[in-house]
């Protein structure tokens, strides 16, 4: 993105319009969007967690059972 000195221009009034420029283009949104992307989960990752979280819950349905929770 380039943005010229107008004659007379003071350099606040410059970089005024630049930051208005650069927020209309939606540069910043997508540089905000990327940063934190997260990559997808492999599909193992996903089978190992869901057993974990399958063998957890049958473990604290049991406690409740036994009355000790």
């Amino acid at each position: 993105m380039e943005i010229r000195k107008k004659e007379g221009e003071a350099a606040s009034s410059l970089v005024y319009r630049f930051n208005k420029r650069v927020q209309q283009s939606g540069i910043i949104k997508e540089v905000k969007k990327r940063r934190f992307k997260k990559r997808a989960e492999s599909k193992i990752k996903k089978r190992i967690s869901a057993i974990y979280k399958n063998t957890k819950l049958k473990e604290v349905q049991k406690l409740r059972k036994l009355g000790k929770i």
